[in-house]
C-alpha cells in the first residue's frame, strides 16, 4: 500500500497547472496567427462581391485571346515567360510577398533571341506571388502565379 494521499492542495496544483498549460499554449498561438498575417485580403468583402461577375467576364475575354503563357524559375532566380499567342508583347509583373512582409518588386523583362520574356532583375530567395501583365496588339492578359 502506498503512503500517497491526494489532498486538497495536489488536486487545486493539478488544476491550475493544466489551465496554465492552456493559456500558455493559446497565447503562444496567438502570437504567431497575429505575426503571420500581413493585412487583409479586400479592404470590402461587399463591394469585392458587386465586381465578382465584372471579374468573371474579363476572365471570359481573357481567356478567348487563345494566349498561353508558362512562367518559371531559372536557376539564377530570373523568371522567365514562355508565352504562346502574341508576338513582342510588353511583359512586366510585380511580385509581392504572399504575407506582405516584403516590400513589393516591380519586375521588367526583355525578350530574347529564344522568343522566352527573361526578367532584369532577379527575385530574392522566398515565396513570392507573381502578378504578371501581358499587353499586345491593344489587348491585355492578366495572371497569377506563385513562384519560390
Amino acid at each position: 500500500m502506498s503512503s500517497f494521499r491526494l489532498t486538497g492542495r495536489h488536486v487545486a496544483a493539478i488544476f491550475i497547472g493544466f489551465f496554465a498549460i492552456v493559456i500558455a499554449v493559446n497565447m503562444l498561438m496567438a502570437s504567431y496567427a497575429i505575426g503571420g498575417f500581413g493585412g487583409t485580403v479586400v479592404d470590402n468583402s461587399y463591394v469585392a462581391s458587386q465586381n465578382f461577375n465584372g471579374w468573371l467576364a474579363q476572365a471570359r475575354t481573357q481567356d478567348a485571346l487563345g494566349w498561353h503563357p508558362q512562367a518559371q524559375m531559372a536557376p539564377d532566380r530570373h523568371l522567365v515567360l514562355t508565352l504562346t499567342g502574341p508576338q513582342n508583347a510588353a511583359v512586366s509583373a510585380i511580385a509581392k510577398h504572399p504575407l506582405g512582409q516584403a516590400a513589393d518588386i516591380p519586375l521588367r523583362f526583355t525578350l530574347r533571341a529564344d522568343g522566352r520574356y527573361h526578367a532584369i532583375t532577379p527575385l530574392p530567395l522566398g515565396r513570392w506571388l507573381v502578378h504578371w501583365l501581358v499587353r499586345a496588339n491593344g489587348r491585355d492578359m492578366r495572371f497569377l502565379e506563385r513562384q519560390g
